[in-house]
């Protein structure tokens, strides 16, 4: 058998001894600077740490040369750093035997084979994926498709079109049809280079990047466009050790240390990167992260992910990034010119799926799903995939004992905790020492939390006594890693959100003061700088649902301690120390600059943080916690939010809750609703046309409507800026004008509505039960709304103030206006028109109105100055 037919292990014994050698014909000296030219030399930008090389002798050089770049390539290695120490002769000998011995050097692997044998690979790595539980299963019998809707990176591009309101695009189900959209040109066929996926936690962002990894690999994803995808979670490579290139990060992924790297990258329009959890990055701005421009620079993860996401690393490469919700600002911050899409997670269509899919028995199975769709709250929140998880494992223990799930849950906390109830119950004898253990895990969870690490060696665990236990069984998943000498071991939560909530958890479990609580309790947790706010975010969330006076007692039955009182104390103070967010002025002084004003990006976390206050509150459930947490906050503003469902149950709940006098301002807001696109069944399309009724569109505001016609709503004043209001808010709107017992001031201020829009809520306005006394109105098709204004003026017999400052009025509004004053039913007595253009003619008008009713008050800086100069 010749050199070239030689078996593997035989070729790689071959190649040792061609390097050791070599290595034993060099000199003391020239074996010194050997090493020194070994780490100041790296192929493809990948050298040995020079930790390693120091003090090596020639055996331990071979064992190294060929564990970090594989036999055959190590011995082109070696040839190349012994020319460059300086002892070429060593060289031509150590070809002379390559060329002899092993034959041509296949290391010069071409592109077109390497792509090949690299999506083999990808297909190899990614056909399996692990369940919580540690089972594998096939990725492609494991993915259940979810809800992908259209985003926007921007909220004013749907905001400010045209005034009739549109047809809303709908959400499509993750297949191969809808992944291949994602990177489509738009109307100029301008293709985006980067995508984000956004979606709250566990929605099943990370399962869905990897199901588009594999079916690029499969052959079914940007075919002919994109040769390479490299899958990069950020958390793992921000808590990397030591220094990296791209080069690197790319050589791990690869099947061997051939991989062409120099011309991989050679090409970046033809490469995609999924960067999988971009919200870890810690905020924009510190010096040492600037972004990495040079693939090949050894640097730290965060400068390489800043690079990439930046665009000033590889420009012309493809990124497909998911990330968690954050403000729009944030994101912009990051990234170049994003197209967004949300992750809405699974349809109700979608959950039957997964329950059939996790219990395989059909008849649990069946019996489970009935029970969740009996139990309304439990089955909404069951379109988070990771919550659909819990649950199911929770109805399958309950199962197997012959019991039933019997209570109700209304929030994410009180699923997470239901989960912890049922591991503890599962213990039986060995309870407590389950609860020591749990307690010490949720220890770790918080310290990694606030140090931003999700990753933990087995040492963390050995430390704290936790390897073995049934609850790293349970809540950690284990990672083995290839490294360059030596595997490495991690773990990591089974999901980022149970970490998040273990460490809430922490809080009501260790009293401040005791060993091993954390130091400065909640008030350290809540009050973290403007950069880690957005990391604790669920955290917070967590802790305010388990200070519930219901979660309380549950925690203090599960774990048999006593919960301090000062944490919720504590927690409460600090919800009313915020105050409320800062905004731009929507009065007259913004009307002529609405559609070149860009807010500062430092202001956007702010701008989100006034949602996420509220979706703390409603993790409570807890009424007079949430209506003693808004006594202090009497405006709530919310700005540039594209409001979700579940954003608007939030809004609706806590604006159910709030005390007498509360103001909501709702600011360049997003209400028209992204829907589900469903295919029409055969007979359906056969019947076409026929079917001609529609049934009125269900109101994304109808949650916050609801709620303000509860007795309990003590909300006083509804503000809408800029905002485009669809017909069917406008007639969930117009319902609770009619009722609402609390409301007594509206204003519409720079607002998109159809005439059909305005006949709505006229309606509401003139209804005899309505309690609106104070009417704001600014918009730029008033001229539309004047004849609703004059009936409304003629009928109600509460306005008693309308402002129209900052309006256009003709002589024939004006004119239209003092008619409808003059109606003997006109009940109103102030009307404003500060910052309006009036002529003398319209001004003599309306002194005519003021001199006909003493009682009613125009406010005008020209009327009544100089009233002889409008007498002719």
């Amino acid at each position: 058998m010749d050199a070239a037919g030689a078996p593997c292990s035989s070729r790689e014994a071959l190649a040792r001894e061609l390097i050791l050698a070599a290595l034993e014909d060099l000199s003391q000296e020239q074996l010194k600077r050997f090493r020194h030219k070994l780490r100041d030399a790296p192929l493809d930008g990948r050298s040995i740490p020079w930790g390693r090389l120091e003090n090596s002798d020639a055996v331990d050089l071979v064992d190294k040369l060929t564990q970090f770049y594989g036999s055959e390539p190590a011995v082109d290695v070696t040839r190349k750093i012994l020319k460059k120490a300086d002892a070429r002769d060593v060289a031509v000998r150590l070809k002379a035997q390559q060329l002899q011995q092993l034959g041509p050097s296949s290391v010069a692997v071409s592109l077109s084979e390497y792509k090949k044998k690299y999506r083999e690979h990808v297909l190899l790595q990614h056909a399996k994926v692990k369940e919580r539980n540690a089972r594998s299963v096939k990725i492609n019998k494991r993915f259940t498709k979810l809800l992908i809707a259209p985003g926007s990176n921007a909220v004013e591009d749907e905001l400010l079109g045209p005034s009739e309101e549109p047809e809303p695009e709908r959400a499509r189900r993750s297949d191969t049809h809808t992944f291949n959209k994602l990177f489509r040109g738009d109307d100029e066929g301008l293709r985006p280079l980067t995508v984000v996926l956004q979606g709250p936690a566990g929605i099943g962002k990370t399962m869905a990047a990897k199901k588009i990894l594999y079916d690029w690999a499969a052959g079914k994803l940007y075919h002919g466009q994109v040769d390479f995808a490299f899958f990069m979670p950020c958390g793992e490579l921000l808590e990397s050790p030591g220094t990296r290139s791209l080069a690197d990060l790319i050589l791990d992924q690869c099947p061997d240390r051939k991989a062409p790297v120099r011309q991989i990258l050679a090409l970046p329009q033809r490469l995609l990167f999924i960067l999988d959890g971009a919200d870890e990055l810690p905020a924009v701005g510190a010096p040492e992260a600037a972004p990495c421009k040079d693939p090949f620079e050894a640097t730290s993860g965060l400068r390489v992910l800043r690079g990439l996401l930046s665009q000033e690393l590889l420009p012309l490469a493809r990124l497909l990034v998911t990330t968690r919700n954050v403000a729009p600002g944030t994101l912009r911050g990051r990234l170049g010119s994003p197209q967004c899409a949300e992750v809405r997670g699974f349809s109700d269509k979608d959950k039957k799926k997964y329950f059939f899919k996790f219990f395989r028995d059909e008849r649990k199975a069946e019996r489970a799903y009935r029970f969740v769709k009996e139990n309304e709250t439990l089955f909404a929140l069951c379109f988070v995939p990771f919550v659909c998880w819990i649950v199911c494992t929770v109805l399958q223990q309950q199962l197997e004992l012959g019991q039933d799930l019997s209570r109700t849950s209304k929030t994410t906390t009180s699923v997470y905790l239901l989960f912890i109830a049922s591991m503890l119950k599962s213990a039986g004898t060995n309870g407590p020492r389950v609860q020591g253990e749990l307690r010490t895990l949720c220890r770790l969870a918080r310290e990694g939390i606030l140090k931003h690490q999700a990753q933990f060696s087995e040492n963390d665990l050995a430390q704290l006594k936790l390897q073995g236990s049934q609850v790293q069984t349970l809540f950690l998943s284990k990672k083995e890693v290839l490294g360059v000498l030596e595997k490495e071991v991690s773990y990591q939560f089974i999901d980022q959100s149970f970490q998040e909530f273990l460490a809430a958890l922490s809080y009501l479990l260790e009293a401040e003061g005791a060993p091993g609580a954390p130091a400065g309790g909640v008030k350290m947790l809540l009050n973290s700088d403007a950069e880690l706010r957005g990391h604790l975010a669920l955290t917070t969330r967590f802790l305010f649902g388990l200070l519930s006076a219901e979660r309380v007692r549950d925690v203090e039955r599960y774990f048999g301690c006593v919960v301090p009182e000062r944490v919720k104390q504590d927690t409460l103070r600090w919800v009313q120390g915020q105050g409320h967010p800062k905004v731009a002025p929507v009065g007259p002084e913004k009307n002529d600059e609405l559609e070149d004003t860009e807010e500062p990006e430092e202001d956007e976390e702010d701008l989100n943080f006034g949602l996420e206050l509220l979706y703390c509150l409603y993790e409570t459930q807890e009424d007079a916690f949430v209506r003693q947490s808004l006594t202090n906050l009497p405006e709530i503003v919310l700005e540039r939010v594209r409001f979700t469902r579940m954003d608007l149950e939030v809004l609706g709940y806590c604006a159910q809750c709030c005390p007498a006098g509360q103001a909501l301002k709702l600011v360049n807001c997003g209400l028209v609703e992204v829907k589900e696109k469903k295919k029409k069944s055969l007979m359906k399309r056969l019947k076409g046309s026929q079917n001609t009724t529609k049934q009125p569109p269900v109101s994304l505001l109808r949650p916050l409507c609801e709620a303000m016609t509860s007795q309990q709503c003590g909300l006083r004043i509804l503000i809408f800026s800029r905002c485009k209001l669809p017909d069917a808010v406008c007639r969930d709107l117009s319902e609770a004008l009619k009722v609402a017992p609390a409301l007594r001031e509206l204003g519409l201020l720079q607002c998109r509505l159809t005439e059909a829009g305005l006949r709505l809520l006229s309606d509401g306005l003139v209804w005899p039960t309505c309690q609106v006394q104070t009417l704001r109105m600014q918009m730029p098709n008033l001229q539309e709304a004047i004849q609703y204004l004059a009936i409304l003026l003629q009928q109600s017999r509460v306005l008693t103030t309308l402002d129209l400052s900052g309006c256009q009025l003709p002589n024939y509004m004006v004119s239209c206006l003092c008619s409808a004053l003059k109606h003997p039913n006109c009940c109103l007595k102030t009307l404003s028109l500060t910052s309006v253009e009036l002529s003398d003619m319209s001004l003599r008008d309306l002194q005519a109105v003021k001199t006909s009713k003493p009682d009613l008050t125009i406010l005008h800086p020209k009327l009544d100055t100089h009233p002889q100069s409008l007498k002719r």
